[in-house]
């Protein structure tokens, strides 16, 4: 993992990032809701490296509200994982051509999506993805504050779905969601998961005066 940062140019993480950390390997739901450019993507990039690391089985789903957001954190997490593992997150989403579809299916361990797309065409055909639902480990809702008010109770429903199927396949996911405008994080985070939620708002990133 040390090896993995470095090359990143990353020699410390920021308090936020190892307490996010900390508390992912302690098994909680957490919420990161420091400033912008604070380095709030470490904070689930990293337990994603981890567990490609430790098991040959487990997988991720990633969630985000639009398209240029998705596949830059495709590049970046791309360029973290080590190119012998062989393993590359992938985008599923209305764009991603036909022919590759059942191959992601049947082969991903890192999915970025976002919410329609999550109700649209993977939910419904959780049969199809039933590899990959039965070793979830993580769910990661990123730019929680976009999913408020009638909107927010639908992705809350949504959830909901996720949850009761990824118990049909014996799985628990942990939730990691991330904000850095929204000054309910905590609450927000609990009614969208329904679940306890550790919130880290103390921003250990560097500021300028």
């Amino acid at each position: 993992m040390k090896q993995i940062l470095a090359g990143q140019g990353i020699q410390r993480l920021y308090s936020h990032q190892a307490q996010a950390f900390k508390l992912f390997n302690a098994g909680r739901n957490l919420v990161v809701a420091t400033g912008t450019a604070s380095g709030k993507s470490l904070c689930y990039q990293l337990p994603i490296l981890a567990m490609l690391q430790q098991s040959h089985t487990g997988s991720a789903l990633l969630l985000f509200p639009t398209k240029a957001l998705t596949y830059d954190q495709r590049n970046g997490l791309a360029r973290m994982i080590p190119a012998e593992s062989q393993i590359l997150p992938q985008v599923y989403d209305g764009d991603t051509p036909s022919h590759l579809r059942a191959a992601i299916r049947k082969n991903v361990r890192v999915l970025l999506t976002n919410p329609d797309m999550l109700h649209t065409a993977i939910l419904p055909h959780h049969t199809l993805w039933a590899e990959f639902f039965r070793s979830l480990r993580l769910v990661v809702i990123d730019e929680i504050h976009i999913y408020r008010g009638v909107f927010g109770s639908h992705i809350a429903n949504l959830i909901r779905r996720l949850k009761r199927i990824c118990s049909f396949y014996g799985a628990a996911p942990q939730f990691i969601l991330t904000s850095a405008t929204i000054s309910n994080a905590g609450e927000h985070s609990q009614r969208l998961i329904e679940a306890p939620v550790e919130l880290i708002d103390r921003d250990g990133a560097p500021h300028g005066e």
